[in-house]
């Protein structure tokens, strides 16, 4: 009697205290590419249930009517040899649901490494991404402004991350708003992403990278478009300028908060030029123009200070 209460006091507080977590991020997506993510994850749960729940209904019902106390004591089962349609569909159904999974997977993945449904004919907003130890730096080309450990963008409007590394391999991540890919130091590795509602989302490395790794985090906010260019407007007038000096400062391990500069470090520090994977073959030559216009935004940037 002990031991049965002691269980259902542990079922009863384990599931007290699941009530009171807040939901998994990659389950409350604010953007599409983050919903096509969940509803993978969703189907991916939900055929698992089913299989889960046909085995534990087999087990019960092969136990209770296979019972030792329901045949006779001298009773001896049967020989039996291979039975094709059993053989078959313990065959044939796994095959089935991995064939089904693969599509799935395959689908979204082609989705979300494409630009966001319903942005296609919009021009996205261009942030380049390098992480270092143990920090993110997010330059504005366009804009020509950049931040350090946080991230202001507009919603209702295709987003493309072009990410890298100044150290080890880091994963670029935004839980609600897409899936995670690397940044690596010798190549540029492209993120398509949108937020649909504005709000504060977490963001953060999740690649380990050492000692620092654990605070390796940074702050998204989504804002209306309006609210997004009187932001950046705020940030040329009042920021201080990013030298090249400053940045090496940066660039030297360690944590850091929230930093603010009108400037980027493209002109100076420029990204590399390797291989853009994830990027669209149609856009390099536009993307190239786009880079090199603002490494001339910037020097002439600095060259005014």
């Amino acid at each position: 009697m002990i031991k049965k209460w002691s269980f259902l006091s542990l079922v009863v507080g384990l599931f007290a205290i699941l009530a009171g977590c807040e939901p998994l991020l990659v389950l409350d997506p604010k953007g599409p590419q983050a919903e096509t993510t969940a509803n993978v994850i969703w189907i991916s749960i939900a055929t698992m249930a089913i299989v889960v729940a046909a085995v534990f209904g087999l087990m019960a019902y092969v136990v209770f009517k296979y019972r030792a106390s329901k045949q006779s004591e001298d009773y001896e089962p049967p020989h039996i040899e291979g039975n094709p349609i059993i053989e078959t569909i313990i065959v044939a159904i796994p095959v089935i649901i991995i064939i089904f999974l693969s599509i799935v997977t395959v689908k979204s993945t082609y989705e979300v490494e494409a630009t966001p449904k319903g942005y296609e004919d919009q021009k996205p907003l261009i942030v380049y991404a390098s992480s270092s130890d143990w920090k993110w730096h997010f330059s504005y080309p366009e804009e020509n402004i950049e931040t350090v450990n946080y991230l202001y963008i507009p919603t209702d409007r295709a987003l493309e991350f072009r990410l890298y590394s100044y150290g080890p391999i880091t994963s670029f991540w935004i839980p609600q708003l897409g899936g995670q890919k690397y940044a690596m130091s010798d190549m540029i590795t492209t993120l398509h992403l949108a937020a649909d509602v504005p709000g504060e989302y977490m963001g953060r490395n999740a690649n380990f990278s050492g000692k620092g790794f654990a605070e390796n985090i940074f702050h998204v906010k989504a804002m209306s478009p309006e609210e997004f260019d009187k932001w950046v407007e705020d940030v040329k007038a009042n920021a201080e300028p990013l030298t090249e000096e400053k940045f090496d400062e940066l660039l030297k391990p360690g944590h850091l908060g929230q930093l603010t500069f009108s400037g980027t470090h493209l002109g100076f520090l420029p990204p590399p030029e390797g291989h853009h994977h994830g990027s669209h073959e149609t856009n390099d030559d536009e993307h190239g123009s786009e880079h090199a216009h603002a490494h001339e935004d910037v020097d002439t940037d600095h060259s005014g200070h």
